[in-house]
């Protein structure tokens, strides 16, 4: 399993410390798809920093278990070019291409992982003759991209035509857990496509008591998954949350 976002390395306290990034990459889209008549789907990534990015470009396959996202490598999908080396104020073109067929009706899940290799330039001391420790930090990039057979999609696209009802939807239920004292809940997708769910919260007459008020996490098809619930919150019937990005905050009763 890799771990991901931001990867600190371990370092003793110094007198005087300067951290940075070498770089700062936007990526676009956030949210990559390959239906099942699309062998290939476009990436970009964009230098907005002052240094050249050298970056990796990995895709790994994506499920969860025992409430825990796990990462595999693969070769179903591949990124292209694997490597990338970025100047200030230019993007870059990966192109993610699909070397077999998704079964029709299913969606498959990938990690798109992008990190960032630092310069192994040493850092200057200043001009007083102090001693500058500079921690370069090493960012980790992860994009989630969702793959789709045939007669199945899910992510809205004007652009494109298809038959409304290969349109796929999360089914999502919930339920209290207290494990050891803490609280947590628990949401299972029975639906045929990913739930991202964001602004999580539980509502008590008109107060909001949120669980997440950004992103709280995925739910892949036929997975479960566990967070903890803060401290101190009132535990409702209905927990209300947005699904996929979608403007309608959708409601969602506790099961039996």
């Amino acid at each position: 399993m890799i771990k991901y976002y931001l990867l600190l390395p371990l370092v003793a306290l110094l007198a005087s410390v300067e951290a940075y990034a070498a770089s700062s990459v936007l990526i676009w889209p956030i949210d990559p798809v390959l239906e099942a008549d699309q062998q290939a789907s476009a990436l970009w990534l964009e230098n907005r920093g002052s240094e050249t990015a050298n970056l990796q470009i990995r895709v790994f396959s994506w499920a969860q278990n025992g409430f825990d996202d796990q990462y595999q490598n693969q070769r179903d999908v591949v990124g292209s070019p694997p490597v990338a080396k970025i100047e200030p104020g230019h993007k870059q073109l990966v192109r993610l291409t699909r070397t077999r067929d998704v079964p029709p009706g299913q969606e498959l899940a990938y990690r798109v992982i992008i990190d960032e290799i630092p310069s192994a330039e040493p850092a200057a001391g200043d001009s007083e003759g102090k001693t500058d420790a500079a921690i370069r930090f090493q960012m980790r990039y992860s994009v989630p991209l969702f793959v789709y057979g045939s007669g199945l999609w899910s992510k809205e696209d004007l652009t494109r035509s298809r038959d409304p009802k290969g349109a796929g939807a999360a089914d999502l239920i919930w339920r209290k857990m207290v494990i050891n004292g803490r609280t947590f809940i628990e949401i299972q997708n029975r639906g045929a496509v990913h739930a991202r769910l964001t602004d999580v919260s539980f509502k008590q007459a008109n107060t909001l008591h949120p669980i997440a008020e950004g992103l709280l996490g995925y739910v892949l098809p036929g997975s479960t998954m566990r967070w903890p619930v803060p401290d101190k919150t009132p535990i409702e019937k209905v927990l209300q949350m947005r699904i996929n990005g979608l403007p309608i905050i959708q409601e969602l009763a506790a099961s039996q």
